[in-house]
């Protein structure tokens, strides 16, 4: 089963030359490759700042676009992995060894839900 790890609260993660840069980018890429030496890993991206973010809404049939997140939360959504794990116990193991979540993110587990007629797959 799919499940999306959303990666919150993360905004404040060291820049590229930042001396702690290169250790975190090496906790990252340990658990992207465990993932992958498990055969669960599906993606994983991290998010431009929520600065950058556009909203867009539709009313009356226009779209409405906003600069910034809809939400007005103190929690940013920062990126994400999608992994293809076995059950719920198997993904919070996982979502445990995430190394934002020991620099202060949260970590949201969500099952993907599969809707049967729905067309999502990639091309």
């Amino acid at each position: 089963m799919h499940y999306m790890f959303l990666i919150y609260n993360c905004e404040d993660r060291p820049a590229h030359g930042d001396p702690r840069f290169e250790e975190i980018l090496k906790r990252v890429n340990a658990f992207a490759d465990e993932c992958r030496n498990r055969g669960v890993f599906v993606a994983g991206d991290p998010l431009k700042p929520v600065s950058t973010a556009t909203t867009v809404r539709v009313k009356e049939g226009k779209a409405v676009l906003t600069d910034g997140p809809f939400a007005e939360t103190h929690e940013h959504l920062g990126g994400y992995y999608l992994l293809n794990c076995r059950d719920l116990d198997e993904a919070l193991e996982l979502a445990e060894m995430v190394p934002q979540a020991q620099f202060g993110a949260t970590i949201e587990v969500r099952p993907v839900d599969h809707i049967p007629g729905l067309n999502h797959g990639v091309a």
